[in-house]
């Protein structure tokens, strides 16, 4: 099989990758914030509650957590699958994914709010700024900065465990390299799989990279 033939036959699969590493990232980011705010919350429910959902989404593997939300409507709630939309499978996917990884942010971003001095807090108050505007207006940039990092190598993460698709027959990039591998009883699949993604992680960490770059003036 020729390469652009290959490339031709992936591309469909290489589609499918993007849109779950970009839907995951749009929604586990802004998710994982509100979860760290539950986590940091002094009403001790809500806290509980949230510390409990993030142990269970760090503690069990993201294949069994994906299986679960799309098995769960039949075996929990006796759904009959036909009567599931079209695109369910993918919509597990998502699901799975963003609940995932927003436990993984919220912790992340719990550790940057809570490295900020309570000083800059009293002096917003001093101020007379909102809780809201000292947070979105001098806290949130320094946060960033701060979880870049970690952020960066949970979204190289991210890229590798879009493959977990697999598990309830999403057909992304890893799953047609397979099955193609199969097909032409050959390593060349797998070889352009792996190429895939060597790039999209180092297009990933060179963009994560320059934005670390771009707030090296701001000194938290």
């Amino acid at each position: 099989m020729s390469l652009i033939r290959l490339i031709q036959e992936l591309s469909s699969g290489m589609l499918v990758t993007l849109e779950i590493f970009f839907l995951t990232l749009i929604f586990s980011l802004p998710l994982g914030l509100l979860v760290s705010f539950g986590r940091m919350s002094k009403f001790t429910p809500l806290r509980l509650v949230v510390k409990v959902y993030i142990s269970i989404m760090r503690g069990t593997p993201l294949m069994l957590q994906l299986m679960v939300i799309y098995f769960g409507p039949y075996f929990i709630f006796k759904v009959n699958m036909s009567n599931l939309p079209t695109n369910y499978r993918f919509y597990a996917v998502i699901i799975g994914f963003v609940i995932n990884y927003a436990a993984y942010f919220a912790e992340i971003f719990r550790g940057g709010i809570e490295s900020i001095p309570e000083g800059q807090y009293e002096a917003a108050k001093v101020l007379g700024y909102s809780k809201a505007q000292t947070f979105f207006r001098i806290i949130l940039l320094q946060v960033i900065k701060n979880v870049l990092p970690s952020v960066t190598n949970e979204v190289i993460t991210l890229v590798k465990d879009t493959s977990l698709a697999f598990v309830i027959a999403v057909t992304e990039m890893f799953t047609l390299a397979k099955q193609l591998a199969s097909a032409e009883v050959s390593m060349t699949p797998y070889i352009a799989a792996g190429v895939f993604y060597y790039v999209f992680n180092y297009v990933v960490a060179f963009i994560m990279e320059k934005c670390e770059k771009k707030l090296n003036y701001f000194k938290a």
